[in-house]
Formats: structure tokens, sequence, C-alpha cells
């Protein structure tokens, strides 16, 4: 496993089994309120209207927030993840709401192709996680790898014009450095707390270096669309883009 991925994976293991109790509540309570409205995020509800009954992979699927919805409209779903404690809540999650999920755990970018080459018929990542590789050319290769041929990508993450904006932190937007920073979920937890939870590392990247390794990969870009800020609860400003989604197809060779 890599250095960078070894630092997430201790960040991420750090009491986030207790974060999403805090802030979903426990996993019956959660999938409760997932089973009464079973859906994916508002934004990306139009490219999973009436699919059912595919194989779809989650790459950084955390705890299963949006895996259970579409294993709930009878899809086979595979969550990728790094942490323990997210597949503790996210499996745990799954059989409260009565489905079943496969949870594989480890580094993303170093997925088994030979089990899992070409067995997704979509691959749907969201939330925010291509800061957490280091080389994004490396992950989008894997997630490449693992989708069918004619299969589909839906890539969503945070707008990169945060560098220069809202993040706080620094205003290079062509900044390459992986930085250390500390993990979102901790401020689920009192402020004397917080200062003990391990940090991260991650590499920020801009608008060319994603679509680039979209396309490098061997996907075909079907649609960019970049959304305002208003989903972002550290932002909320409807006159910023603050996410951004990318639908691109793995084009079978004739």
């Amino acid at each position: 496993m890599r250095e960078q991925a070894e630092v997430n994976k201790i960040a991420w293991e750090y009491n986030v089994y207790e974060a999403w109790t805090r802030m979903n509540g426990s996993p019956a309570e959660f999938a409760r309120e997932i089973k009464a409205n079973p859906v994916v995020r508002e934004i990306h509800r139009q490219y999973f209207d009436n699919v059912s009954e595919k194989k779809i992979a989650n790459p950084c699927g955390s705890n299963g927030r949006q895996a259970i919805p579409l294993a709930l409209c009878g899809n086979d779903v595979t969550v990728f993840d790094i942490s323990e404690g997210n597949k503790r809540y996210a499996l745990e999650l799954a059989k409260k709401a009565g489905v079943e999920i496969e949870y594989v755990l480890g580094d993303f970018c170093e997925t088994d192709i030979i089990k899992y080459g070409d067995m997704f018929d979509i691959v749907y990542t969201e939330g925010g996680i291509l800061h957490f590789f280091s080389d994004i050319n490396v992950f989008m290769k894997t997630v490449y790898a693992i989708t069918k041929p004619n299969g589909q990508l839906i890539l969503s993450d945070h707008h990169p014009f945060r560098k220069i904006g809202y993040s706080g932190e620094h205003c290079d937007y062509f900044d390459t450095q992986v930085r250390e920073r500390q993990v979102p979920f901790r401020y689920q937890f009192p402020e004397e707390e917080r200062d003990s939870f391990p940090e991260t590392m991650i590499r920020f990247y801009n608008l060319s270096e994603i679509i680039n390794a979209v396309i490098s990969s061997g996907f075909t870009l079907v649609e960019f669309v970049e959304h305002p800020a208003i989903y972002l609860s550290w932002v909320n400003d409807e006159k910023a883009p603050g996410e951004f989604t990318i639908v691109a197809e793995k084009i079978k060779q004739r």
C-alpha cells in the first residue's frame, strides 16, 4: 500500500464509525430514512432514473450512503474503500435496510483487476474523493479497467476552483503538492477533541488535470456539468461553483 494510502487509512479509521452515528444516527435509524426515500443525491438522480439490475461500483463509497439506495433499487453494488470503520457502518446499514452489498477493503489503486476487470455497468463516485490520490491518472486507469465495455462513468467531485476561492488553505490553482489536512468528520466531535484526530494527505487537482485523466484513461467524455456551491454546507453560495459531474463512456472497440 502506498504511503499516502497508509496515512489516509489511519485517519479514516479514527472514530469514523462514531462520527457517522453522530451525523446520521445508528445504522438502523439511517436505514429507515433511506428506505423511505431510496434515491441518490439530487444532482445525480437523472442518471439513475429507472436504473436497476446493473452492476455498480462505488469507489471510496464510505459509509454506504449511496450504495444502499442503489441496492434498494435492485442493483448489484460493490463499494471500494480503505476504512474498516466505514465498512462496519456500511455493512450494518445494508443489513438493516434488508439488502446486500459487496465491500472491498483496501487501496483502490491496488484493486484486483483480474477479479474486477470489465465488471461494472456503472462506476459512480461522489462526495469529494480525488484529492486522496496522489496520481489521478493511476486512479482513472483503475476506474477504466473495472468498467465494462460500453459501461459508464459518473464522476462527481468538489470543484477545483475552491483552490483559489473558499478553501482557505492556499491560493495557487496550479499547486501540485501533497498536503496534510485534518479529516472533515472531526467536526462531529467537541472542539477539545478535534486536535487528537490524525491528518490525511491530499492533493488538489485543477480541471484540466481531471478532464485529461478521464480522456487519457480511454473514456469518451459525454458530459461535463458544474453545480453551484449551495450543495456544500460550508460554503452555501449559489453564485460560486461548488461541485462538478463528468459523464463518460467506455466505448467498446470493434
